[in-house]
């Protein structure tokens, strides 16, 4: 059994055999030497324990950095609970309304929030109604730099608004009213609801001395305006969209039976097909809540209208069914040739798989040979171009 030496049996041999200077600075090496506090000036405010100082003047930045951490935390809490309490204050100042309309006016969860902006409200249990979304689109007041750049964009956008968004989504049932496309909308929200919903494309705009003066009306015929507004049901609705109180948070109220983006894969099918009142508003200040209540109360009006018949005129009814079954044809047209196009491309793919799998059969020679055909056919064809040019 061998036994490997000490580290002492081997340092002490060297140690006496070499000059006193020497073996001194192998044995500083060998002893650990004493914590070495620093010898600067520093007469600042310092906690010790132990061999451990802290000296808070040192890290400045790293201070400010903290601080500003906690600023934002605390800000995106703050900002988190303001949206939260608007759309509360909103909610129960129109509690009564949701009440008297709806036998179900809120699910388990009155108030679903999505993130710290986003919130909304499900309604249900009325008749000509599915249900009603009551989607809230509030500033993102939880971060700072959103919001900043929210009223940047301004700058870019001249026609951009950063403002507290409430959408009213009435999803309504069959019933024997045609469907159309028909809508109110304030002057300022032209452009951008021209810009995003495909679906107001189907309406001419035009003035009304039955609305005010900052609002158009935008419908597919004259007929459906002169039937809206000299409805019974759809009075209150427009007597108070007169009080200003109203115009102040007042955007838009849609009627339609299309939907935001045009269709991409051929018509809607017959059981997914929607007829939908929108009504978007801004949030109302403390002096506004009453006539808001009032004027959201009035709309259901809309849903009473559109719930029966209408009384338009039977050629009205006719150029409606004609302009949707037109697009239904169009939208089945492009959806076929597209799939031609696809079918054709498939076809395509598969012959030059099956050509690629072949040609990997041959021998080098012949891929070679192959290869070189290929390139003069190629060449051929670029010269024809050319020529035809």
């Amino acid at each position: 059994m061998v036994t490997l030496p000490s580290a002492a049996a081997l340092v002490l041999p060297v140690l006496l055999a070499a000059p006193a200077s020497a073996a001194l600075d192998v044995l500083k090496l060998l002893s650990p030497s004493a914590l070495d506090f620093p010898t600067e000036n520093y007469d600042g405010f310092q906690l010790r324990w132990k061999n451990l100082v802290f000296r808070p003047a040192l890290f400045k930045f790293e201070g400010f950095l903290l601080l500003a951490i906690l600023a934002y935390f605390l800000v995106s809490r703050l900002g988190h609970e303001s949206n939260s309490r608007r759309v509360s204050k909103w909610l129960e100042a129109h509690r009564s309304v949701y009440e008297t309309q709806f036998s179900k006016p809120f699910g388990a969860t009155p108030i679903v929030a999505d993130g710290s902006s986003d919130f909304s409200v499900f309604s249900t249990g009325r008749r000509g109604l599915y249900a009603l979304h009551t989607v809230f689109t509030l500033l993102p007041r939880q971060d700072i730099f959103q919001l900043i750049f929210e009223y940047a964009w301004t700058l870019v956008q001249l026609d951009y608004k950063p403002q507290d968004e409430i959408l009213l989504d009435f999803k309504l049932r069959p019933s024997a009213a045609p469907s159309f496309v028909w809508g109110v909308v304030a002057k300022d929200e032209m452009r951008p609801l021209r810009g995003t919903r495909w679906d107001l494309t189907f309406t001419r705009t035009s003035e009304n001395a039955a609305v005010d003066s900052t609002l158009s009306v935008m419908s597919e015929y004259a007929d459906l305006t002169d039937t809206i507004i000299g409805s019974p049901q759809t009075a209150a609705f427009f007597k108070l969209l007169k009080d200003p109180a109203v115009l102040a948070v007042f955007r838009s109220l849609i009627i339609t039976d299309q939907p935001e983006e045009r269709p991409e894969s051929g018509p809607i099918p017959a059981d997914r097909k929607e007829r939908r009142v929108l009504l978007r508003l801004t949030s109302p200040t403390s002096s506004q809540l009453d006539a808001s209540v009032q004027f959201v109360k009035s709309v259901f009006g809309f849903v009473d209208l559109l719930d029966g018949k209408l009384g338009l005129r039977p050629e009205t009814v006719k150029k409606l069914e004609k302009t949707r079954k037109d697009l239904d044809d169009e939208l089945t047209k492009e959806a076929l040739a597209e799939k031609k196009q696809e079918l054709e491309e498939e076809k395509r793919a598969a012959k030059r798989k099956a050509e690629e799998e072949r040609v990997s059969k041959l021998s080098a020679a012949e891929q070679q040979k192959y290869q070189q055909n290929q390139a003069k056919k190629a060449m051929r064809k670029a010269q024809g171009k050319i020529a035809r040019k």
